[in-house]
């Protein structure tokens, strides 16, 4: 690959209980979809059509070896100004059963960048709750009774492996890292219309919910010039770091790394190719590029790197 290093456009996707904060200008913007199969690179190619190209160049050997020609993971920013659905996502048999063979599942990361007063999510279910209970209040749409409410604050970071129950709050700002699957079966809308796109998933949902998945939000300190690893899972791994200065980073060839800047302003360089992030914009860096290095432009500058899982997390899925 002569270019290892590109800038990935934002799709920026309308929801009804999305904010300003990620586009002040239009309709409210949910979703910043940052880094998938159809990002638009440099050149005007898509992330796809890269991976068809060139293959583990792009990738990174180990990621091909592991997920095959496709880029495995999905990079997203969310402004929620009110609550999203009760919602929960299949694991990759369930996936590949219920909705086609080939299909994955979505388990996922949220990193909470900016949190109002008293923000909450549901993660779970309270305690006490069988899975006879659950299944019976999703079937019977009590399923407020059930869900476990927390109160989240910026700096958290929260893993929510599929099968787990879980919803969004107002008044957060946050970025998310899943499995590059946008299967999701609706448990309950907040008595929204239930128009195009956004009908209930009852039974489904009933099918994968566990009582038993109960995750925990987390808080790592960050200190300057060390990343922190936020999740280590099955399916993708995430980083934060804070710069204090020049930072070396390396795909050693096995896989792609998704830079996202979450404060201030950053260059990424490799040899003679550099680019330029601001914030929450994204790069993908190929798993060809090797070293690299992230330079801070402005003071307490920050980024989060998603990629796919080191090899010491394969044997977990």
């Amino acid at each position: 690959m002569k270019q290892t290093l590109f800038t990935l456009e934002p799709q920026y996707r309308e929801k009804v209980w999305g904010g300003r904060r990620l586009r002040r200008e239009g309709a409210p913007v949910g979703e910043v979809w940052a880094a998938f199969e159809g990002s638009v690179a440099g050149g005007g190619q898509t992330v796809g059509r890269l991976v068809e190209e060139y293959g583990a160049e792009l990738l990174g050997a180990q990621t091909q070896a592991r997920f095959g020609r496709r880029f495995p993971v999905l990079v997203k920013l969310l402004d929620c100004a009110d609550w999203l659905s009760v919602q929960v996502h299949p694991d990759d048999e369930q996936a590949a059963r219920m909705v086609g063979r080939g299909e994955t599942g979505k388990s996922e990361a949220w990193h909470f960048l900016e949190v109002s007063e008293g923000a909450r999510i549901i993660a779970g279910v309270r305690a006490g709750t069988t899975q006879a209970d659950l299944r019976r209040a999703i079937r019977e749409g009590r399923v407020g009774e059930v869900a476990r409410a927390l109160e989240v604050r910026a700096g958290q970071t929260l893993y929510i492996p599929a099968g787990t129950l879980h919803a969004l709050g107002p008044g957060l700002l946050l970025y998310e890292v899943q499995q590059a699957s946008d299967t999701t079966y609706r448990v309950y809308d907040w008595d929204r219309p239930a128009d195009a796109g956004r009908e209930l998933h009852v039974e489904e949902a009933a099918a994968v919910t566990d009582a038993d998945l109960n995750p925990e939000p987390v808080l790592v300190e960050i200190s300057p010039g060390t990343p922190a690893p936020l999740v280590r899972c099955p399916f993708f791994d995430l980083d934060a770091l804070r710069l204090g200065g020049a930072l070396r980073a390396d795909t050693e060839g096995l896989r792609f790394h998704v830079v996202t800047t979450t404060a201030g302003a950053v260059s990424v360089r490799r040899g003679g190719e550099s680019l330029t992030l601001g914030r929450y914009e994204t790069a993908l860096v190929a798993g060809a590029a090797g070293a690299y290095e992230i330079n801070p432009l402005e003071d307490d500058s920050s980024v989060l790197i998603a990629s796919p899982p080191s090899s010491d997390n394969h044997a977990a899925s």
